[in-house]
């Protein structure tokens, strides 16, 4: 996935997506968002699977009006169930400057990053009967979308479209420590020490 922008005009998506899959590792992204008044908009890097049961770890940040704070939102799915959604502020503009986002994904947990800080960790519970993706192999998406009837406060604030295109830029696309996944095998051996790094050992 190269360095280069997305740009999206009303009701139009764009994405890009990764050449390889993955089943396992740490996928790391780097975004600079929409400037001004973003409201409406989603710029969207995430991992996911095909098919109606499919497996999804997303980091999508919500776009506003020009002043106003971007939410970054995760959430995790498993064989087509998400509902595991979690919201943040960022604690700089993510508009000014590029800013790393980063998802390590194990047997053990999925775990969040923004600039190599932990945001957040879903475990894998499955002991109490709670789904976690960990066979189907996924791509990475890049993508920037109108989502104006949910993004902005919950859709009471729609895009303002006169201002279009929108376009949010990505770059250094660094899978180095996740597990390419090719002719159903992995490339991931027991030493790659994403598959077994848990959040007391995060950093």
């Amino acid at each position: 996935m190269a360095a280069g922008s997305l740009t999206s005009n009303v009701f139009l998506v764009s994405i890009l997506v990764s050449k390889h899959e993955y089943l396992f590792g740490k996928i790391d992204l780097q975004l600079k968002l929409i400037a001004g008044n973003s409201a409406g908009t989603v710029s969207a890097y995430h991992l996911s699977s095909k098919g109606s049961t499919w497996d999804e770890m997303d980091v999508k940040l919500l776009g506003n009006l020009s002043g106003d704070p971007y939410i970054l939102h995760t959430n995790a799915y498993s064989q087509g169930r998400g509902n595991r959604e979690q919201q943040f502020y960022p604690w700089f503009d993510p508009t000014a400057n590029f800013h790393s986002y980063a998802i390590l994904w194990n047997p053990q947990n999925i775990i969040f990053y923004v600039d190599g800080t932990l945001i957040r960790e879903f475990k894998n519970l499955e002991c109490i009967g709670v789904p976690f993706p960990k066979s189907q192999p996924t791509r990475v998406y890049s993508s920037l979308w109108d989502a104006d009837n949910w993004a902005t406060r919950g859709g009471l604030v729609k895009g303002y479209w006169s201002q279009a295109p929108f376009t949010a830029s990505h770059r250094n696309f660094n899978h180095a420590n996740a597990c390419v996944r090719a002719s159903r095998r992995s490339s991931c051996g027991s030493r790659n020490a994403s598959l077994s790094q848990k959040l007391n050992a995060a950093g």
